[in-house]
């Protein structure tokens, strides 16, 4: 049997206000090419479909489209999506009737019975291969919220213990019921420990103080652990079977150079055979101009020297991050970078500043009671010098003291 096991989606996401639609219909096509080309018996989704709770009707449209023109290319595709922690569990459950005639299944929440108990087989799905036999068991088990886990009374931390002790109970089903051929396949959209975050682009989950959870949730019956959340590939605990797959997209500037990847899984009976990453073309380029922030002259020569293709449709234009290393502020900016870029077919998504550190004096410090005591004209030059000072300016330039007065004068609860 063959799985592609994706996640992190995120249809309807913007980069610093420009529209990736293109960027994600790209994805999505190529993944429906993919899904062909390779005879995939189970595509598993895990979670973060969406950028938000309430996406665009665009980002649903592409969403359902994908998932129409997918099962009339592949019939006997199996898709099994469960909700993250940017997902609606509602909204993605809404047209679950509609979906499951098509072989879709979705799972936002966890299901209950009428006595309030969870319903614990409905989490556990048949995955069936090519010639229509039980292959695997699906654990499709959501983006879990507190409300959602088994009660524990007393536990130490209710959350955590609950997530494993539901855990448990489902593979426990799972195990009963398989023939001994019939792999395991676990899903989940969660931190686990260990997980490598990508700077700039993750919400972090924290409940109660909890962020991530153990791998020993997934035990040795358990072939192979789909998971999402975190936006780069990689495994869990040295583990080759618990893996992550990253997002499709970058989703931040912090992965210019990461390949975005889907994978292929291929079972053989009860065990993985082969875990193959599938690498994702990039649709619009990233642009980290220069690749360390530098001074601005030589960031000027550095945009100046672009050269990027003019014909370039406009929807694939580059999207552009400048890093300039500064002194002091600097008003013109902006306009200086503008310049420098014009007529070159590029975005400018980002300026990132940063400062040239100064070593701190031994009076950089001010106590909690003299703080109280200044004006915030003081509070700000102070700050000022602590940053931008040095042996030749002996205080803020009057045109930034005289924008800060402006903003104090804007604003009635610092003047009372």
């Amino acid at each position: 049997m063959r799985i592609i096991h994706t996640s992190d989606w995120h249809l309807g996401q913007t980069l610093h206000q420009f529209d990736r639609s293109v960027e994600h219909q790209a994805f999505l096509d190529w993944l429906s090419d993919t899904l062909v080309s390779e005879q995939t018996d189970a595509l598993l989704i895990c979670g973060d479909i969406f950028d938000t709770a309430n996406p665009s009707a665009a980002a649903q449209k592409q969403f359902y489209r994908f998932l129409q023109q997918s099962k009339t290319r592949l019939p006997q595709l199996q898709i099994i999506i469960i909700a993250g922690n940017h997902d609606s569990p509602g909204r993605l459950e809404a047209p679950a009737p509609l979906l499951d005639s098509l072989g879709v299944t979705v799972i936002g929440f966890v299901p209950r019975l009428a006595d309030g108990s969870i319903d614990i087989a409905s989490l556990l799905l048949p995955l069936k291969n090519a010639h229509g036999d039980i292959a695997a068991w699906c654990m499709a088990i959501p983006f879990l919220r507190p409300g959602d886990v088994p009660r524990i009374e007393q536990a130490n931390d209710p959350y955590m213990e609950g997530i494993a002790l539901l855990y448990r109970q489902v593979l426990q089903h799972a195990i009963d019921i398989r023939e001994p051929q019939q792999a395991i396949i676990a899903l989940g959209h969660c931190h686990m420990v260990g997980g490598e975050i990508s700077e700039e682009s993750e919400r972090r989950i924290v409940i109660g103080g909890t962020e991530a959870l153990s791998a020993t949730i997934f035990d040795s019956n358990v072939a192979y652990a789909a998971l999402g959340h975190l936006h780069l590939a990689q495994k869990i605990g040295k583990q080759e079977h618990l893996r992550y797959c990253g997002s499709p997209l970058p989703l931040s500037f912090a992965e210019v150079d990461y390949r975005h990847q889907v994978l292929r899984v291929d079972l053989q009976e009860n065990q993985v055979s082969a875990i193959t990453p599938l690498y994702v073309p990039r649709a619009v380029a990233l642009l980290r101009v220069p690749e360390k922030p530098a001074p601005l002259a030589q960031v000027l020569v550095a945009l100046t020297a672009l050269d990027i293709p003019h014909d370039t449709p406009a929807e694939r234009m580059p999207f552009l991050e400048v890093r300039v290393r500064l002194n002091a502020p600097e008003p013109g900016l902006r306009a200086a970078i503008e310049q420098a870029i014009e007529g070159k077919p590029v975005r400018l998504a980002k300026i990132d500043t940063s400062f040239a550190q100064r070593e701190a004096s031994a009076t950089s410090d001010v106590a909690l009671a003299e703080l109280e005591r200044l004006h915030p004209d003081q509070i700000f030059d102070r700050l000022y010098q602590s940053k931008f000072g040095d042996d030749n300016q002996s205080g803020t330039p009057p045109e930034i003291s005289a924008a800060f007065a402006e903003l104090l004068l804007a604003t009635p609860e610092v003047q009372a």
